[in-house]
């Protein structure tokens, strides 16, 4: 089988399990990782595991299986990293769906769930790891399923969250609350891509919170 996984945001931490997978996946198909999207193909698997934009549908056509990996409950929360909002505000169970992909953000249909629980003092770190686990199940099970795959439609019905993409604009803390009443925010800014900001008397200071 032909699988290829783009992934273009070149500094994210699922770079590292990708390859792992892909080490694992080598022997018995051909699996490459790409930076960006390419031009129609003949391939049997292709993935969108951490993608910028939208692809068109002629580009989806061109494969047998197109497969997206939103952390979202879909249909009831869609948009750009639906998990952190979440947690932001004290949920700690997080989806991950399997769905195809789709003209619309997040209105894909539906082949595959996977709920994980985390822990109240998750850091963002251990929170990936959980997630990152979950979408190579997700993608494990694709393979394994390959030729009997089942979907479902979402309900029109049904009205969904919509949340913002995320800028680092969402990860500066108050100077008006305490630690505690930030906590949370903290604990979910990744070190590279979205770290904790104070500003404080003319200066920007970068927070990085691990545990002991």
């Amino acid at each position: 089988m032909k699988i290829e996984i783009p992934n273009t945001y070149l500094d994210h931490s699922i770079n590292n399990y990708l390859k792992r997978l892909q080490f694992f996946l080598v022997k018995d198909h051909s699996v490459s990782i790409l930076k960006s999207v390419q031009e129609e193909t003949t391939i049997d698997l292709f993935y969108f595991v951490s993608q910028s934009g939208i692809a068109g549908i002629a580009l989806i056509k061109s494969f047998e299986h197109a497969m997206v990996l939103s952390v979202s409950d879909l249909q009831l929360r869609r948009g750009w990293s639906p998990h952190i909002w979440k947690k932001r505000y004290g949920t700690e169970q997080i989806t991950v769906s399997l769905q195809e992909p789709a003209d619309e953000v997040d209105w894909g249909d539906i082949y595959r769930k996977i709920k994980i629980d985390t822990p109240k003092s998750a850091l963002w770190n251990e929170i990936n790891e959980l997630l990152f686990a979950a979408k190579i199940q997700l993608i494990e099970f694709v393979i394994e399923n390959f030729h009997n795959l089942q979907k479902h439609a979402q309900n029109s019905d049904i009205e969904a969250t919509y949340y913002p993409k995320r800028t680092p604009k969402d990860s500066e803390i108050s100077q008006n609350k305490m630690i505690s009443e930030n906590f949370a925010l903290i604990k979910l800014s990744e070190a590279n891509r979205f770290p904790a900001i104070s500003c404080l008397k003319g200066r920007s200071y970068k927070l990085i919170l691990r545990k002991l």
